[in-house]
């Protein structure tokens, strides 16, 4: 493994020597790929763990933004950017780059569940094995400052998983997904991270989107975007859905190493995802039970913490679940605003991804993890035993977590269910947004003046008033504010439970819209504020950030819901 002795990444050439690409070298390739020319058209994928592809370069590449952030971590110096090789690397030129090692990216398969249903017939071929990376392909992995990253453009042209698809990714997805990973960063979730964003204005494809103004739930209009690239960065890109396909496999023994390979890739998952929580030396049995638990309290975690920031992961299959327990795929995602229970902000994804209801959203990717590793394990009835009692003690997990998450956001020391459900039936009658609400809680308010700010709508019910109030009081009974030391104490902690700043759709839209005309300073603007998410900025940026959403916004298409997100 090649260790980075420099501090900072000055060149091309020093990051090159840092490459060490454990995924291609330990895992199998499709022996089908030496047969199937370039690999850039729709095919069924039969065995291995990736499919060698190169990425399709977007012509002219625009540079638009770079994490300043995720540079700092990663030791790369902002020369890089006026590297050509570095350039070409990230708009998806891989191929005239001399210096590389391994100068061919990678693309994997994955099963589809959705809500923990096996689906096989969305596959063109009717069997399952043409999902995958239709867009997504793996460029580099490398070992900087002692941690194992892997480098994954996004929109960087079709591979055998297209399914007909043109391989693209537009410049609107790109800047929500590039701006919302490093926003989930900063507000302490772990999450895939942005490195850079590229566009071109030579090139654009053609997307199902919605008139202006309209408040149709469904496209109405094709029409013309330009093409983006966005890298990605993680420890690794192994989701739930990719042990599934193996899993699968395993089960039916589709053909002579199936059992072989899921076994491959849950001992690289471990390797590269689990390593400092699960010892080499174990028998295969005993690093799969520790996995399942690990896992679960990393995917518990991950979902309580998205619920306390109000992130709604719109399309939450098990192919959206990485198993490292981070967030990863920001196709439709939103951060809620008016709070409703039932928020979805896709609208092809139904109750069963919405905000509430993400915890057994979680449960059922967590069944289809539990079941992708049961095949290794059939010959041990006490190991398989015991991974059906992790499996059924998610839920006992997910609602501890959970009822944790609330009492830090309600600054209790012990979460009250009384307390917490005559809030939540509080905040739908009163129609609060979820962001102010709980950050002006914070402030310990004496009475219910401030949180008016949160009110969409003046209260007119003397009622609705009445309970506020008499929340109000029974919620001081519950928090140590019995001077002004403790209040201040409390104040400030839960300041860093409630986030002031989240990034508001409508926020996105104008980043984009401006991106699309060729000013991308708002979306630098918008990276800067949304990483500092729990400060207290300017009074011009709290005027304009720190506010409700507009009235005219409500119900509006590509605002309010999204239909897709290419």
């Amino acid at each position: 493994m090649k260790k980075n002795t420099n501090k900072n990444i000055e060149t091309f050439e020093e990051l090159e020597k840092l490459s060490d690409y454990s995924f291609i070298k330990k895992l199998n390739s499709d022996p089908d790929a030496k047969y199937s020319g370039d690999n850039k058209f729709p095919r069924e994928v039969f065995s291995g763990h990736y499919v060698p592809v190169n990425p399709t370069a977007i012509k002219d590449p625009i540079y638009i933004s770079h994490s300043i952030n995720f540079f700092k971590e990663l030791g790369f110096s902002e020369n890089l950017l006026k590297s050509d090789d570095f350039i070409k690397l990230f708009s998806g030129d891989m191929s005239s780059i001399s210096k590389l090692e391994q100068n061919i990216g990678w693309a994997t398969g994955y099963a589809l569940s959705i809500y923990g249903t096996e689906y096989y017939a969305q596959c063109p071929f009717q069997t399952g094995n043409g999902y995958g990376d239709g867009r997504a392909i793996s460029v580099l992995e490398a070992v900087i400052n002692g941690k194992r990253w892997e480098f994954q453009l996004k929109g960087a042209g079709k591979t055998p998983y297209c399914r007909g698809a043109d391989g693209r990714a537009v410049l609107r997805s790109s800047v929500r997904e590039f701006l919302a990973q490093e926003h989930m960063h900063s507000l302490g979730i772990p999450t895939s991270r942005s490195l850079t964003l590229f566009t071109s204005k030579k090139e654009q494809v053609t997307r199902p989107w919605f008139r202006d103004n309209s408040y149709s739930k469904d496209p109405e209009v094709m029409i013309e975007e330009d093409v983006a690239i966005t890298t990605r960065v993680a420890s690794s890109f192994i989701r739930v859905g990719q042990l599934e396909l193996f899993g699968r496999r395993a089960r039916k023994n589709e053909h002579e190493n199936a059992l072989k390979e899921l076994e491959m890739i849950v001992l690289h998952l471990i390797d590269r995802e689990y390593s400092e929580v699960i010892n080499q030396n174990l028998t295969l049995e005993e690093k799969i039970i520790l996995l399942a638990n690990e896992f679960q309290n990393r995917l518990t975690s991950m979902v309580a913490n998205w619920i306390r920031v109000g992130y709604c992961q719109g399309n939450f299959n098990s192919d959206n679940c990485a198993a490292g327990g981070f967030t990863l795929d920001y196709g439709p995602f939103g951060f809620i605003e008016m709070f409703d229970p039932k928020y979805q902000s896709w609208t092809g994804g139904g109750n069963h991804f919405s905000f509430f209801n993400q915890p057994v959203a979680a449960f059922k990717n967590f069944k289809s993890f539990c079941s992708a590793l049961k095949p290794l394990l059939t010959s041990n009835p006490e190991a398989l035993e015991e991974l059906e009692k992790i499996e059924n003690n998610f839920s006992k997990v997910m609602q501890e977590k959970m009822e944790s998450m609330w009492a830090k956001k309600l600054g209790l020391e012990k979460f009250n269910v009384e307390l917490f459900e005559e809030l939540i039936n509080l905040m739908i009658d009163t129609k609060v947004d979820y962001t102010i609400f709980f950050r002006e809680l914070s402030n310990i308010p004496d009475d219910i003046s401030s949180l008016e700010k949160s009110f969409y709508g003046k209260i007119q019910n003397e009622n609705i008033k009445l309970r506020w109030n008499n929340w109000l009081e029974k919620w001081k009974l519950q928090i140590n504010v019995n001077d002004e030391e403790s209040k201040q104490k409390l104040s400030k902690q839960m300041k860093l439970t409630n986030p002031k700043y989240t990034l508001r759709e409508w926020h996105l839209v104008w980043a984009y819209q401006e991106a699309e005309n060729g000013n991308y300073e708002p979306v630098h603007k918008l990276q800067k504020i949304m990483t500092n998410p729990y400060e207290e900025q300017t009074k011009e940026i709290e005027e304009k950030y720190y506010i409700k959403k507009p009235s005219d916004f409500f119900g509006i298409a590509g605002i309010s819901h999204v239909s897709c997100s290419s």
